[in-house]
């Protein structure tokens, strides 16, 4: 019995680092799965790795069961977890963006609705472009690789370990600043196309007065903006997964310089 009760502690704490990407993961963060369902698979997938990563990680570690000292290592690994899972939930969430704006540049900004999945209102384009965008992230396997990074951790990290670090502010300052460089890559095609609609349509209005451009240049603007997106999907679909595969790089990059 007391041999069971020595490994609560680091089972807690593998449990709640991995906890952490179901607080703002893809998929495993969304308001559609239910918080006791997340809470379960938490302690389920933590309980199943527990055992292999005890027998090569956990065994000169003396972890105490003692609420106040395991409370801060506690809130550490998950935020160690939290991290990972926001660093992948940004490129979907720069797709989203880049819909946002082409969005209001088509016209189309007053039709939102709820998104479960974000847990927050949502454009229409914003919303079929976020999901076209989960949908790869499912498909090439990302999150596998994000518990594949909270485990990868464990070999530079270990448990109760986790300090806050000026590393973690430069690694969410760069991927915040390559997912805006995303969103601005798939809206900008769209927003050349119309300002050059714009000065078009100017110039028609100059030339022929008489012509309704108001009746007339919204409903151009959304043909041409659904005519532009659906010729670049392929190359959408190319910014989206360069984007996650780099935030992938970085994630396991930023993991192995805190080694030791």
């Amino acid at each position: 019995m007391q041999q069971l009760l020595d490994h609560i502690p680091a089972a807690l704490l593998v449990i709640f680092r991995i906890g952490g990407l179901f607080v703002y993961g893809p998929v495993l963060a969304s308001a559609m799965i239910p918080a006791r369902v997340r809470i379960s698979l938490a302690f389920l997938i933590g309980l199943s790795v527990y055992p292999l990563l005890h027998a090569t990680h956990f065994t000169d570690i003396n972890l105490q069961l003692d609420l106040w000292l395991l409370a801060p290592l506690v809130l550490m690994e998950v935020m160690f977890g939290v991290i990972i899972g926001f660093a992948a939930m940004l490129p979907l969430m720069a797709i989203q963006v880049g819909g946002l704006v082409m969005s209001q540049q088509m016209g189309l900004g007053f039709a939102q609705f709820y998104n479960p999945a974000m847990d927050d209102e949502a454009d229409i384009l914003g919303q079929i472009l976020f999901f076209m965008a989960l949908i790869g992230f499912l498909l090439m396997g990302a999150h596998e690789g994000m518990l594949l990074a909270v485990l990868h951790s464990f070999d530079h990290v270990p448990l109760g370990a986790v300090t806050v670090e000026f590393s973690m502010v430069t690694l969410i300052a760069g991927l915040l600043l390559a997912a805006f460089e995303v969103a601005l890559r798939v809206a900008a095609p769209l927003l050349a196309l119309i300002f050059l609609q714009s000065v078009a349509m100017g110039f028609i209005a100059k030339t022929v007065p008489q012509l309704n451009i108001l009746s007339l240049g919204f409903p151009l603007r959304i043909l041409a903006g659904m005519a532009i997106i659906a010729g670049g999907l392929v190359v959408i679909n190319e910014v989206v997964l360069e984007g996650i595969e780099h935030m992938f790089v970085v994630v396991f990059s930023w993991i192995e310089s805190l080694d030791g």
